[in-house]
């Protein structure tokens, strides 16, 4: 789980781009949205925007777990882990071609989730304005629930880790990954604007993405390859065909 946790950071990370991309209207009206005395304290709006992504993360980790819960329990019904892993590499190669803007798959997944999004916005659009950090994490809470490919991406990852608190703590790290980038664009967000348009950004973060993807789904392959080495006749102690027919043959004549 170690290292899953800490490549979900690192995915969290190169998604950032994206996150500021998809998010940073979310972050414009939350800074527009509170009083002039706290938008005008940088601590103070630190401490808010802690709050609105402290909400979010805790949707990712709902999410994860109902996902981590999904996904033993297709294992348990005697779907092969490796064909979930193979799904998962298959969504992140997905993911990279989208962060690089060379294929807009996940875009249609994003409007799927719209539909949801579209009987979850009103009721963000209540907490205005906001008043107190648990008001901004109450936000963030519905904010979560945001479509977003980058997030159905770790969310089929989470399905391959074989229980609920795998999976949740998957979305956390991814959650973490993303978290510095979407702190520090609450006060300086015109600034990373720019930045997350940058051509040689989105497409280092995609191909680093696609990398890690075909990384994954090779891994899935050999483990595969090895359980069906370790099923097959030979191994499970039982002779070959090619080796019974010939003794038969024999005996017979």
């Amino acid at each position: 789980m170690d290292l899953s946790f800490g490549a979900a950071i690192i995915v969290g990370l190169l998604g950032s781009s994206h996150c500021i991309g998809m998010c940073g209207g979310i972050v414009a009206a939350l800074n527009m949205g509170v009083n002039d005395k706290v938008s005008k304290k940088p601590a103070s709006l630190f401490v808010y925007h802690l709050g609105y992504n402290s909400g979010r993360i805790a949707s990712y980790l709902l999410v994860g777990l109902v996902a981590g819960s999904l996904g033993a329990g297709l294992t348990e019904l005697g779907v092969s882990p490796v064909f979930g892993k193979l799904f998962a590499a298959a969504f992140m190669v997905a993911l990279g071609l989208y962060l690089a803007n060379w294929w807009r798959g996940l875009a249609l997944l994003e409007q799927f989730g719209s539909r949801l999004w579209r009987h979850i916005q009103p009721l963000g659009q209540r907490l205005f304005p906001i008043q107190s950090p648990l008001q901004a994490m109450l936000l963030g809470l519905l904010w979560g629930w945001l479509p977003c490919g980058l997030v159905y991406t770790v969310v089929a990852w989470s399905l391959t880790m074989g229980s609920a608190l795998e999976g949740a703590m998957l979305m956390l790290g991814f959650g973490i990954g993303t978290l510095p980038a979407l702190l520090i664009a609450g006060n300086a967000l015109n600034y990373f604007r720019n930045w997350v348009r940058s051509p040689l950004i989105r497409i280092s973060a995609g191909i680093t993405v696609i990398a890690f993807g075909l990384y994954s789904g090779f891994n899935g392959l050999t483990h595969l390859h090895q359980h069906q080495a370790e099923s097959s006749p030979a191994t499970l102690g039982i002779p070959d065909a090619s080796t019974r027919i010939p003794a038969i043959l024999r005996k017979v004549s």
